[in-house]
C-alpha cells in the first residue's frame, strides 16, 4: 500500500464526504466521483438501504456516463471511490468503459474489517477489480488517515 497523490487525495476526500452522508442517511459507506480532464462531472454515494441492494455508486456513475459521455470522454475519464468494485460494480466500470479506477481500500480489506466487528460474509464472492476490467489503470488501496476514515464509516455504517 502507498499513499495517494494530491490530486488523488483530493478526490478521495470528496468521496469520503459522499460516504460520510450515506452514512448519515442510513446506508453504507460508500461514495464515489466521476472525474474528467480535472473536474468533478458527477457523484453519487450508496443507497443500498434506502433506495435497494443493488444502488452502488459505481454502477450509477457508470451508467450516468453512459448516457452523457462519448466513449473517448470515458476513457479519458476516472472514477474515484471509498471501496474496490464489488464484481458487479468492476462489470459496471467495465461495460461502460470508464478509463480510470481509483480507490481507498480492497474489498478483501473491507471483509476483514467486517468479519472484525461480528458481521456476516458478503453473498457473492469478492474478487479483485482488476481480475474483472480490462485495460483499466487502477490505483488503490492507499494507507493513512483516508483509509482510517473509511475503516471508521464502515464500523459507523454497521452499529
Amino acid at each position: 500500500m502507498n499513499q495517494p497523490s494530491p490530486t488523488d487525495h483530493h478526490f478521495l476526500s470528496l468521496c469520503l464526504e459522499l460516504a460520510a452522508e450515506a452514512v448519515q442517511a442510513g446506508d453504507d459507506a460508500y461514495g464515489s466521483v466521476l472525474v474528467l480532464g480535472g473536474d468533478v462531472i458527477a457523484t453519487d454515494r450508496n443507497r443500498s438501504n434506502t433506495r435497494n441492494t443493488l444502488y452502488h455508486p459505481e454502477i450509477e456513475l457508470a451508467r450516468w456516463a453512459l448516457d452523457h459521455l462519448s466513449l473517448a470522454e470515458r476513457q479519458a475519464a476516472t472514477l474515484y471511490t471509498t471501496g474496490e468494485h464489488c464484481p458487479m460494480c468492476a462489470a459496471a466500470h467495465g461495460w461502460a468503459r470508464i478509463g480510470n479506477l481509483v480507490f481507498l481500500h480492497t474489498t478483501q480489506q473491507q471483509a476483514e474489517w467486517l468479519s472484525d466487528m461480528g458481521k456476516g460474509e458478503a453473498p457473492i464472492e469478492l474478487m479483485s477489480a482488476s481480475q474483472i476490467i480490462k485495460q483499466v489503470d487502477v490505483r488503490g488501496p492507499f494507507e493513512g488517515e483516508l483509509l482510517a476514515q473509511i475503516k471508521e464509516l464502515h464500523r459507523q455504517s454497521q452499529a
